[in-house]
């Protein structure tokens, strides 16, 4: 064992020592301000405190790795469903037997082995300059963003990008491996530029002219409308949001879920938060902390959310999208998608 994995795991067992049955440690690629009010409103639902390790999902993940069985940590909670799907393929997850949880969180959003539950949603999709030079009426469905008539047109996030990969991952699964690349193609020769940047800065790259079609998550696209800085209602005025395939499948939904650890040493108070997390308490920090769509529905009073309206999302159960990653992750090499 190398001198820092060493390090690693007495840390680690320092951490499990000093736990108690009132404490749950959360290892989280959250990084939001609302989820600090959420810990703060378990603790006082609860008296069970929070202690909070934040860090990137790859992080994480190589940290619950390191410190294996003597890992302090209870619950992984992150964004995407293929993060979840990392950590259960890897091992570090265990399964919940909740009934809470399964009767708040629908099928759809949550592992079938019940190793991990989805918390929140977020939609994936288009968004059109209003003044672009495309018609709306092109870009209805995620298939048209191959259409030979955009090229040159589309700015896209990084195809090494999880929520792209997710995405892939979902076609992959909906439509067959063939036609998942082909689209795959027809997207990279769209393209306005290479792909760079995360999803607010493709909303932007719209708004200001230098393409005329893009994928973003919808959060955030709501950060815009509901920001009181005149830049950012600027940006938010000059783009159209759609909601592809609303005559088909519907529209792509991702989630943020966690699971608990699989050497979880506060097992009882790991069960207890996620299933706070279900509650219509949390669902309302969710949504109104973070612009993210409730589970368990609803939208919390977010009226910037609420502006974007109803829409059909697809149902395919979201662990598909990591089941497919590795497929989704080849066909992005293959076609160029950077």
């Amino acid at each position: 064992m190398s001198l820092k994995s060493l390090i690693a795991v007495l840390a680690a067992a320092g951490l499990a020592a000093t736990a108690t049955a009132a404490e749950v440690n959360l290892y989280t690629g959250r990084h939001y301000e609302a989820d600090t009010q959420l810990y703060a409103a378990f603790e006082k639902a609860t008296g069970i405190k929070v202690n909070v390790f934040e860090g990137k999902a790859d992080e994480i993940l190589a940290k619950l790795e390191a410190e294996a069985e003597v890992s302090p940590a209870d619950v992984f909670l992150t964004a995407d469903a293929g993060n979840l799907w990392r950590a259960e393929s890897k091992g570090l997850l265990q399964a919940i037997d909740s009934e809470t949880l399964k009767t708040r969180i629908p099928e759809a959003y949550r592992d079938p082995e019940n190793m991990w539950f989805g918390f929140s949603r977020r939609a994936r999709i288009i968004f059109v300059a209003k003044d672009g030079g495309v018609d709306p009426s092109l870009v209805q469905t995620y298939e048209d963003l191959a259409r030979p008539e955009l090229k040159g047109k589309l700015c896209m996030r990084s195809g090494s990008a999880i929520y792209n990969l997710s995405l892939l991952g979902a076609f992959v699964a909906e439509w067959g491996p063939e036609k998942a690349e082909a689209w795959a193609a027809g997207v990279v020769a769209n393209l306005a530029k290479p792909p760079q940047g995360g999803d607010s800065d493709q909303i932007k790259a719209v708004a200001a002219g230098e393409c005329a079609v893009t994928l973003a998550n919808t959060y955030y696209f709501v950060r815009f409308l509901a920001s009181d800085k005149p830049e950012d209602q600027a940006i938010a005025a000059k783009v159209q949001w759609i909601f592809p395939n609303q005559s088909t499948t519907g529209a792509h939904v991702n989630i943020s879920g966690a699971g608990i650890a699989k050497y979880a040493p506060n097992r009882e108070a790991a069960v207890k938060f996620l299933e706070f997390l279900a509650s219509d308490e949390a669902q309302n920090y969710f949504a109104a902390g973070n612009n993210e769509y409730p589970i368990a529905g609803g939208d919390g009073g977010n009226a910037a959310l609420a502006k974007l309206g109803d829409f059909k999302a697809d149902q395919l159960n979201v662990s598909a999208y990591g089941e497919n990653q590795p497929a989704a992750q080849e066909i992005m090499d293959r076609v160029g998608w950077k």
